[in-house]
């Protein structure tokens, strides 16, 4: 098994698309709550537009909210990062509460076998994604983590 993640932040369509393209998932995983992306840069990221794009480029789609952080996850981390003085964009780590959180009520009852058998048969590789630049900013370096404990799957973060 072999897990890719990307954000969006810092691509541009183009080479998002380019990246996406040259990684070669055979499912693409949105695993954000909103799916959407502030600023006219990253439309090509909103559901509809994304999901256009990779249906150009013949890979499947498929939104998992239950793998997406709560909205009281991403306050918290919000406000921490207004503590800390940094952006949304600009993180570069999450909170050691943000982490313990997400582990207790997204993965403490996940199953990675189950999971990877929910995106179809013969997958062999699939692409983790959020919007965050850095993997370590971002809630899929945890779940890449858990599949590379559970099944392990190699694991690549990408980044622009």
């Amino acid at each position: 098994m072999r897990v890719v993640t990307i954000g969006v932040y810092g691509y541009t369509a183009d080479a998002f698309f380019r990246t996406l393209e040259q990684a070669k998932p055979d499912v693409f995983v949105d695993t954000r709550r909103r799916r959407a992306v502030r600023g006219a840069q990253y439309a090509f990221a909103n559901s509809i537009r994304l999901q256009t794009g990779l249906e150009e480029l013949g890979i499947p789609y498929v939104h998992r909210l239950d793998l997406a952080p709560t909205k009281e996850m991403v306050q918290a981390q919000d406000q921490a990062d207004h503590v800390e003085r940094i952006r949304r964009r600009d993180r570069t780590h999450l909170t050691d509460a943000f982490k313990a959180s997400y582990r207790h009520l997204a993965l403490d009852t996940f199953d990675s076998a189950e999971f990877i058998a929910s995106l179809g048969e013969d997958v062999g590789s699939i692409l983790i994604f959020c919007v965050e630049r850095t993997p370590d900013a971002c809630h899929r370096s945890l779940l890449a983590e858990r599949l590379r404990e559970d099944l392990g799957a190699s694991v690549e973060h990408l980044e622009p």
